[in-house]
């Protein structure tokens, strides 16, 4: 039995049940115990249900929660079963007693009931991270996603299913929504504590994320459920500026407190991806870097939820039983249909260099600033003019070159800025990444050397009536 929260039950008369103190009877364990814990608010919405012997009259429920970081204002009792014969008459908080509450239950039933307990907690926590496994060619990868949940909370919740709020609740958006009241007044809520009520907050706090999560949640896991470990919702909620997700851990765990559990999320078998060398300055430096390209999405055999925010290591089977180690890198919250990026880093096979041939100026304006007459006794009368440069074009010819010392065909993509009024003139035929990035794409063969040339024209001075950068075939 769970040394720190103790309910029990009390059989009284209707005098006694207010006036007095008597032995209490302990409660049978658990049944079942599920959290869902949102890591950006540190909260865990706790529902735990038990099987309870009610007798006909007033009973009186006793919950204790010392030593724990439970929210008491969060607690609520419900039935689930015999809800007609069964009635919640009012909770009291004793005042010698703070980590205790008191439920006195008017019963018709003499007998058996299912109750369910639910409240907030702090001190659970929760990080992903996944192993992701290469083919020795390169064309398939193995996926396994790892879930460690941590609980500092004082409590420990044996046989417990997980869930996972992935994604962001605009919990000051529900606050709102919940209190009705001025956005002056919310903002101050959600952003000034020390100037709100603290106990204010929590509360609007606790019902807000409650009925963000009651939007997105399944109904309650079955034993049988729990048995099969197949339990899943596969849901996104989007509401306002919140977008999340509840994300369920196949069958129950013991979570013991002061400890942390690592537990299998899924995993995936031959999902498809692509490999490409990419050359961005702005994103990745001055480097041209090898990426693993895959999609969460139905395609690549994932995409049946989103993928929570977490750590992932990358491998490649070295085909000799064992694996060479290519990467590591974090991965923000994905939806499901994006793109996941894993950058590995310069790959000393693949060589990118960038080459400057030529460079020249011309086609100069000028703008003058005054003459002056004066007389030589050797030349006679001269006229001397000043003339200002105010535009002009600069012209750079580039080579990006691409040498491929690996066994087999390479995709790369360059991206590059240019500030200022460029024209930029290639064969390659470029795209716009935006208005001031070209991008090309190329595939260089095994063993040899590409160069990917084009030339930039630059207006500068009075030349220049804009920043962007346009393309000319050539």
């Amino acid at each position: 039995m769970n040394k720190y929260i103790i309910p029990t039950i009390l059989f009284l008369s209707p005098i006694l049940a207010y006036a007095q103190n008597v032995d209490l009877a302990t409660l049978p364990g658990r049944d079942t115990v599920q959290l869902t814990i949102y890591n950006s608010e540190d909260l865990t919405l706790v529902r735990e249900t038990r099987h309870i012997t009610f007798k006909q009259g007033l009973n009186s429920l006793q919950f204790s929660w010392a030593g724990t970081l439970i929210d008491p204002t969060s607690i609520e009792v419900r039935f689930k079963s015999h809800t007609d014969q069964l009635e919640l008459l009012d909770s009291t908080f004793p005042h010698d007693r703070r980590e205790m509450v008191y439920w006195n239950i008017q019963s018709e039933l003499d007998g058996v009931a299912e109750v369910e307990i639910s409240y907030f907690t702090s001190g659970l926590t929760w990080s992903a991270d996944y192993v992701v496994i290469s083919d020795p060619d390169e064309k398939e990868l193995r996926i396994d996603s790892f879930i460690r949940v941590y609980n500092n909370s004082g409590e420990e919740y044996e046989d417990a299913q997980v869930r996972l709020v992935v994604g962001t609740i605009n919990l000051v958006e529900q606050i709102a929504q919940l209190a009705q009241m001025p956005m002056d007044r919310v903002v101050q809520l959600g952003q000034s504590l020390q100037e709100a009520d603290q106990d204010e907050y929590r509360q609007l706090k606790g019902r807000a994320a409650k009925k963000a999560i009651s939007a997105a949640e399944a109904p309650a896991p079955t034993s049988e459920m729990m048995d099969q470990q197949v339990y899943h919702r596969k849901e996104v909620i989007k509401q306002g500026l919140s977008e999340y997700f509840l994300y369920s851990i196949e069958g129950t765990e013991t979570i013991r407190n002061g400890w942390s559990k690592r537990m299998r999320s899924f995993g995936a078998d031959a999902v498809a991806f692509k490999v490409q060398y990419r050359y961005r300055p702005a994103e990745y430096g001055d480097q041209m870097v090898k990426m693993f390209l895959l999609r969460n999405d139905t395609e690549s055999k994932l995409g049946t939820t989103p993928l929570p925010d977490g750590t992932v290591q990358v491998f490649r089977d070295n085909g000799r039983d064992g694996l060479s180690f290519l990467g590591q890198q974090y991965v923000n919250y994905v939806p499901i249909g994006d793109m996941i990026e894993l950058n590995l880093g310069p790959d000393p096979q693949v060589i990118h260099q960038l080459v400057r041939q030529k460079s020249w100026r011309d086609d100069f304006w000028f703008h003058r600033t005054g003459a002056k007459v004066y007389y030589s006794p050797t030349q006679g009368h001269k006229i001397e003019i000043n003339d200002t440069v105010v535009g002009w074009q600069d012209h750079e010819q580039w080579v990006e070159r691409v040498r491929n010392y690996s066994g087999k065909e390479v995709n790369i993509e360059i991206r590059r800025a240019f500030d200022g009024q460029v024209e930029y003139v290639s064969g390659l035929d470029p795209t716009l990444y935006d208005f001031r990035t070209p991008q090309i794409v190329a595939t260089v063969p095994a063993g040899q050397i590409k160069d990917l040339a084009y030339q930039i024209n630059r207006a500068q001075g009075t030349l220049a009536k804009q920043n962007n950068v346009t393309l000319k075939k050539g």
